[in-house]
């Protein structure tokens, strides 16, 4: 699945630091632009999955469940 996420990166000294709008929480840091890009990607899924494990734990177990796509 694919999914963009908008990231605000800042200089800050020798640093970059970033957060994500779409997903608050999600921030990340790096000495380069890339580096804190990536660190950002890997919150932002670690977020994702974490609030969908956790939102899991209260569906019936008879419940359909389906992915669904939104582009």
């Amino acid at each position: 699945m694919h999914n963009e996420f908008t990231a605000i990166i800042e200089k800050d000294g020798d640093w970059y630091i970033a957060y994500c709008l779409e997903v608050p929480g999600a921030n990340g840091q790096g000495r380069t632009a890339q580096e804190c890009k990536q660190n950002l990607a890997e919150a932002v899924a670690l977020l994702l999955e974490d609030r969908r494990e956790d939102m899991l734990r209260g569906v019936p177990a008879d419940a359909c469940r389906e992915v669904i796509t939104v582009e």
